[in-house]
Formats: C-alpha cells, sequence, structure tokens
C-alpha cells in the first residue's frame, strides 16, 4: 500500500498509509493526515489514489506544495519522491521496503533479572555518605597513604563545589585564592585575569592567608609574563637568585623567596594566571634554616586548581555572552515581527489614502466614505497595536473599581457582534446575575475579554454552524469568564506557545500580542488565563478573576 513518511518536521519518522480514495493534508484536525506545522495551510493538498496511480493536488495553499523542490498543483507521484508541506517534508514509498528517516535514532532496551548469590558476593560495603565525609576532614583517614591523597582530593572537591556554586567570578576567585593559599601555606596569592579584548593583566581577588590582603600586593610581572609566554606553571624556590627572574624588581624589593606561578587555562584560552609567593624568612624565626613551604605536589595541586577557576570563567563568559547574544535576538525578531505588522497596516492606510485621492476630484461620495473608512480601520488597528505593546511591556497596577462583569462581558459581545454577523458566527451569551458586583480594573478586563472573543470568531470562520458562547459564573472564590467555540481546537503542547509575544496563527490578521497581554492582565489581578480543550473539540478560554471580601 503507498504510503508517506515524515522525513523532517514535527512527528519525524511518523506513516501514513493512503488509502483507495482521498486524502486531504493539512493542519486541520480533521484532515486524515493533520500536521502540527504553523507554515501548512489548513487543507493543504490533497492525495488522491486511484486506478493504481497516486495523484498529488493542491488545495490553494498559501505557500504552495513542493514536489522535489518544485512547486507542483497537480502531479502524478512516483516511488521516493518528496513532497514539501510548509516545513513538513514527506517521503512517498510504493514498495515495502522499511523506509526511515536519516538520522532516526534506534530504540533500546533492557531486562532486569534477580541473581540469589548477589549478597553472599560482597566483601565490604561503605555508605554513600561517607566520601563526603572523608573529603571534608581527611586526617580522618585510616592510612597515612590515603590521608596523603584524600588532602589533595579535598581541595579539588571544594574547588568543584565553588565552581558549581557560585557564579560571581570575584567571588569564586576570592574562594580559590583562599583555598589554595590554605593548603601550600603560602603568604599571598592573587589571581591576575587577562582582558578577553585588550589583553591587559588586571589582578583579582588579592589575599594574605584568608584575609584581603593590606596594602599594595606586589605580583612580580616577570613571572607573570614567562608562565603565559610558555604557557606552563612554575615552582621557583630561591626568587632571588634565580637567573630567569633577577631582573625583577618586585622579587628583590619585597624579598620574594618562593612562587608558584600557574596559568588558568580552561578549554580554549589561557584566561589569566594564579599567583601564591612566600617572603624570605628572618633568621631568628628559622633558628638559621631556610624552610621550603612550596612542593611540586603543591605546583601540581595548583594547576589542577587552576583549571577548575579557568573553566568556571570560560562558562561565565560564554553565559554572559549568549544573554547578551539572546537579548539581540529577541530585539531584532521583535522589529522584524512589528515591522511585519505595521507594513501590513500601512498598506491598508495607503490603499484608503488612494481611494481618497482619486475621489477628490470629481468629489464621488461613495469613493470618498470606503477610502476614508478603510483609513479610519487601520488606523484603529495602529491603536490597538500601541496599546498591546504598552500593556505588554510595562508593569502595572489594575485601578480596582466595582464592576458588573455580566455587563460588561454584553459590552464585549455587543462590540463584536457585526464582525460575527458577517462571518455567520452565532454569539450567545449565559449571564450570572446572582454574581453581584466584581472588584477589577473594568477596562483592563474588558479589552481582555474583546482579545479572547475575537480570537474565537476567527477561530470558527471556516466551521460547519460556528458558534462562539461566553459565560459568567462564580467558582471557588473566583469569578470567571469562560469563552467557548466549537473550531478546530489547540493541541495540549500548543497551549503555552500562544501566550508568547508575536506567535499569531491568523497571519496579517493579528499582531501576536492580544493573548499575551489578556494573560499579563489577569495575572496582574492574581487571576490567570486558563485554556481547556482539544484537537477537533473546540477550545475554552477561561479568565479567573480573584473575589475579595
Amino acid at each position: 500500500m503507498p504510503r508517506l513518511v515524515i522525513l523532517h518536521g514535527p512527528g519525524i519518522g511518523k506513516r501514513f498509509e493512503l488509502a483507495p480514495g482521498t486524502t486531504v493534508v493539512g493542519r486541520h484536525s480533521t484532515n486524515a493526515i493533520s500536521i502540527d506545522d504553523a507554515r501548512a495551510s489548513r487543507k493543504h493538498c490533497e492525495l488522491v489514489v486511484k486506478d493504481g496511480f497516486v495523484t498529488l493536488a493542491d488545495l490553494g495553499s498559501g505557500n504552495g506544495t513542493l514536489l522535489n523542490d518544485r512547486i507542483a498543483t497537480n502531479a502524478i507521484l512516483k516511488n521516493s519522491d518528496r513532497i514539501q508541506v510548509g516545513d513538513t517534508v514527506f517521503l512517498f514509498a510504493t514498495d515495502d521496503t522499511n523506509i526511515l528517516p536519516p538520522n532516526t535514532p534506534d530504540t533500546a532496551s533492557f531486562v532486569l533479572q534477580s541473581d540469589p548469590n548477589y549478597a553472599t558476593a560482597i566483601l565490604r560495603s561503605v555508605p554513600a555518605e561517607e566520601g563526603s565525609r572523608f573529603l571534608a576532614n581527611p586526617e580522618q583517614a585510616g592510612t597515612e597513604y590515603l590521608r596523603q591523597r584524600l588532602a589533595n582530593l579535598a581541595v579539588m572537591y571544594e574547588a568543584s563545589n565553588a565552581v558549581s556554586d557560585i557564579l560571581d567570578v570575584e567571588e569564586l576567585l576570592v574562594r580559590i585564592v583562599d583555598l589554595v593559599l590554605k593548603c601550600t601555606e603560602g603568604d599571598h596569592g592573587c589571581a591576575v585575569l587577562l582582558d578577553p579584548e585588550t589583553g591587559e593583566l588586571t589582578p583579582k581577588a588579592m589575599r594574605s592567608r584568608g584575609k584581603n590582603a593590606e596594602g599594595e600586593l606586589n605580583i612580580s610581572r616577570t613571572v607573570v609574563e614567562h608562565v603565559l609566554e610558555h604557557k606552563q606553571g612554575v615552582l621557583v624556590s630561591d626568587a632571588a637568585v634565580d637567573e630567569r627572574f633577577r631582573g625583577g624588581v618586585s622579587i628583590a624589593k619585597h624579598q620574594i623567596r618562593e612562587v608558584i606561578c600557574v596559568p588558568m587555562r580552561g578549554r580554549h584560552d589561557t584566561v589569566g594566571v594564579l599567583f601564591l609567593d612566600t617572603q624570605a624568612p628572618t633568621a631568628k624565626s628559622t633558628g638559621g634554616r631556610d624552610p621550603v613551604k612550596f612542593t611540586e605536589d603543591h605546583l601540581r595541586l595548583a594547576v589542577a586548581v587552576a583549571h577548575q577557576a579557568a573553566l568556571a570563567i570560560e562558562e561565565n563568559r560564554y553565559y554572559q555572552g549568549m544573554l547578551q547574544a539572546e537579548r539581540l535576538a529577541a530585539i531584532g525578531q521583535t522589529i522584524a515581527a512589528l515591522s511585519h505588522h505595521i507594513k501590513n497596516i500601512m498598506q491598508g492606510v495607503r490603499f484608503g489614502s488612494d481611494m481618497v485621492r482619486m475621489g477628490l476630484p470629481s468629489l464621488d461620495a461613495e469613493l470618498l466614505t470606503k477610502g476614508w473608512r478603510l483609513v479610519e480601520k487601520n488606523q484603529a488597528k495602529i491603536d490597538d497595536l500601541i496599546l498591546d505593546m504598552l500593556s505588554f511591556s510595562k508593569e502595572r497596577e489594575p485601578a480596582f473599581e466595582s464592576t458588573d462583569l455580566n455587563g460588561l462581558a454584553n459590552e464585549v459581545l455587543e462590540v463584536i457582534r457585526g464582525r460575527a454577523a458577517g462571518a455567520g458566527v452565532v454569539l450567545e451569551f449565559r449571564a450570572f446575575p446572582e454574581l453581584g458586583p466584581v472588584s477589577c480594573d473594568a477596562d483592563g478586563i474588558h479589552r481582555a475579554l474583546l482579545n479572547i472573543v475575537s480570537n474565537a470568531v476567527d477561530a470558527v470562520e471556516d466551521e460547519e454552524a460556528p458558534r462562539v458562547t461566553v459565560s459568567v459564573r462564580r467558582v471557588e472564590g473566583f469569578a470567571e469568564i469562560a469563552v467557548e467555540d466549537n473550531g478546530p481546537g489547540i493541541p495540549p503542547g500548543k497551549r503555552e506557545e500562544i501566550f508568547k509575544p508575536f506567535v499569531s496563527t491568523k497571519g496579517g490578521k493579528g499582531t501576536g500580542l492580544g493573548l499575551p497581554v489578556s494573560r499579563k492582565t489577569l495575572r496582574e489581578h492574581g487571576g490567570d488565563v486558563i485554556v481547556n480543550g482539544g484537537v477537533g473539540r473546540g477550545t475554552e478560554f477561561v479568565m479567573r478573576i480573584p473575589l475579595s471580601e
């Protein structure tokens, strides 16, 4: 039997068998092949299976139907033809081969089996919480071997916790420098960051054994530049006599004796260095000996911790870059959406003004009236767009007043009744006289209800016996205004998407802000807009307003 397989788009891999007769493809839920594709028309195209042939015919869709990447109005299909409807691509197949779209993941399964001998094979068990206890207190480990290794592992554990918990880069670097000074017994420490744009060195988190460094903290630029140039950490046991750093003024002036300086290298770049030093001790304090504080183990540990910090800094910069990119993308999308709506409105204004200009020389009253009405209509659209933008873009406190919701709902229906009658839509109103006055922002609720009722009328225009019912009721501490239609319904996965700004299913008719503004208005009241119903069962929008005592 011939069939269609979705190669690209929502429902990838889904198959549809083509029975003899006519099969309609499109966005409408009543179609034999209904696709969740905003760019597809409600009834986009049809396939007719007859006398061993399958014929494709476009049904006047807005975006056209593509057959093997070419526009097609009528065509006889062949095996392996590709049909594009909106953004959805189908593969047409006539044979029995198992055709799957590329990159379709295989499914895997596993079976749990019982092993009766498992308990007797366990030699020893350790509670799960012991890991964090050992890392927090490595001195409690049973052997010297384990104590030494857990001490270094505990530093890495604490560094990992800092990286995962602290989002602020400067606060993170303070924690990292304190941690390394503690485990190496260094006197001073500092993280020096490279500016990603200028390459300038900027000291951060200057610390002296668990506190802020008092006065100036002098860092050897000679050592830092050596580490950055060679991209390797160094341990200097006697900086004053080391030939590589003998020219360093700060080393001699501030009696820097031992130095650990390691690059802070992440996945891609070196973001800075971690610098630690000890100053030359006095003979009295050391008994004439020259103690060594920094060891090769300390150097390796500093390299590992610096790498952790660099990863966190890279992640933070990447995150900030993503935020900036998202802001710019949002601005771009907003401008594009507004430009599209304004262009459509201005076309109507221009057409109306042309009619007025044509009617002026002859004072053609009919032409002048039609043109002026068209200008006024599109002027109202501009007003609506501006009001929606203002309502959506800023927070506002509702102007509460005692309101008759039954009367308010009836007023909205009177406003929309003329357009509904022109589209053949029956409006029904079910009042609830027992409700009494409700405290709310009457103008805001009126505008929100008008948006929702207008959407409902648009949704049922193509239905048989189209009907929209508005009901006022009281439910558990809330006053509710429900708007129910017998349209095609909204899939559950699309219910939240319709409340996103500039998402419109009405093409040039809508601004894409009506529902977001309506929900925002209700939430400012402490209520909400709830969507009920499903595909093919109509839709109910419920406006919930809390009842105050």
